[in-house]
């Protein structure tokens, strides 16, 4: 029982994972996904650990998937991907607490990603200035987006 239990946790890590991909990559086609306003489609999974620990890797290794398949610049994978985890894992520490579950992400990504914006890329501009930025897209695609997930999917908790 305890080998089912691990295959299905992997199991859903990598559907969470390809999940994450390609959003990612959808919102790349759409300009969305990396730049100074960035609405990750995929940051909408970042509400997954709320059901299973196994969302926490799917979130991370999607990431770090899609940031490599979207060309984002080493740094920007290792980093951007790490806010991610970091948003899973608070995510997941705070799943008792519905309405303050998405704060982790948005935070994480709000926090670390203006850093990658202005060191990595060298865009112009100024750290509150990213943080405003990316925190808004956080906002939307993690507030309020992921939050309409997890109300749809909270009727299906039971086979979660």
């Amino acid at each position: 029982m305890k080998n089912k239990q691990k295959i299905r946790n992997i199991a859903v890590g990598a559907v969470i994972a390809a999940l994450y991909v390609v959003l990612t990559y959808l919102a790349n086609m759409l300009g969305l996904a990396s730049g100074v306003i960035q609405v990750r489609l995929s940051e909408i999974l970042t509400v997954m650990p709320i059901f299973t620990p196994a969302a926490i890797p799917g979130l991370f290794i999607g990431c770090v998937v899609a940031n490599i398949l979207t060309g984002c610049a080493l740094w920007d994978v290792v980093f951007g991907s790490l806010a991610t985890l970091i948003g899973a894992v608070g995510t997941y520490l705070l799943r008792k607490y519905n309405s303050l579950a998405v704060i982790p992400p948005i935070l994480a990504n709000s926090i670390i990603v203006p850093f990658v914006l202005l060191f990595v890329y060298s865009l112009e501009g100024t750290y509150w200035y990213f943080f405003l930025t990316v925190g808004i897209g956080e906002i939307i695609s993690c507030g309020v987006f992921g939050t309409i997930l997890l109300k749809s999917l909270k009727k299906y908790n039971n086979f979660m």
